[in-house]
């Protein structure tokens, strides 16, 4: 069973998501468990204080490193884990990575939030900083869920059929994305408009179906 620890300052936040689908029926079956610990039960002091102000100035405030330290101290047991930082200064996340991580015990997450996190934790507690993305989210609990869904649907038997995996998989474990199509044949959003769905599709010929395929596939999350 694969464990996912995510350390925050807004646990609630992953009350709806743990609730609803896979990840429910994951967590359900012991196929995962996800654990979500507040930050400021690991405080020392009766305020719960998890942030105060940068040396050397500036706007906003940056988590401590005391609190998360503590925290990762108390929480890590997996022989085979991995402790992440989310911060946009991060390697970017892609499907290779997410395969590397679902062999893994246990993941635990560190959930930034408001200016940023104390440089020692990326330097001194986490072993790898990880970012969904060239943007600025106000926290880490998104990438959170984020990593928690790419990697959880990798582990066999969370999906049902294991051929969901297979014929999406390239050998580098990047992932093998095609265009689809359902009914109806064809959709007319107003009149004189029609939006057919390709000929081929509709051949019962499976070898131009997979060529046609092969030919509109993306491989993504290769390095």
């Amino acid at each position: 069973m694969l464990k996912f620890d995510i350390l925050t300052i807004f646990p609630n936040i992953f009350d709806s998501y743990l609730k609803e689908s896979f990840i429910n029926r994951a967590r359900k079956s012991g196929k995962i468990s996800v654990n979500i610990h507040n930050l400021r039960d690991f405080t020392e002091d009766r305020h719960k204080i998890v942030d105060d102000r940068p040396f050397g100035g500036g706007l906003g405030m940056v988590l401590k490193v005391g609190p998360i330290y503590k925290a990762v101290k108390k929480i890590k047991k997996g022989k085979k884990s991995k402790v992440i930082l989310f911060t946009p200064r991060g390697r970017k996340f892609n499907q290779q990575m997410a395969y590397k991580l679902s062999r893994l015990d246990e993941i635990i997450m560190i959930c930034g939030r408001y200016e940023g996190v104390d440089e020692r934790v990326a330097k001194r507690v986490a072993d790898m900083e990880l970012s969904i993305g060239a943007y600025d989210l106000m926290g880490g609990e998104i990438p959170a869920m984020v990593v928690i869904e790419t990697v959880a649907r990798l582990i066999p038997g969370i999906l049902g059929k294991p051929e969901f995996l297979k014929e999406r998989m390239t050998k580098e474990r990047g992932f093998i994305e095609h265009p689809q199509y359902t009914r109806p044949e064809v959709f007319s959003p107003k009149k004189r408009v029609k939006w057919q769905v390709p000929k081929v599709l509709l051949s019962g010929n499976h070898k131009k179906i997979e060529e046609w395929r092969r030919k509109c596939q993306k491989v993504i999350g290769k390095e």
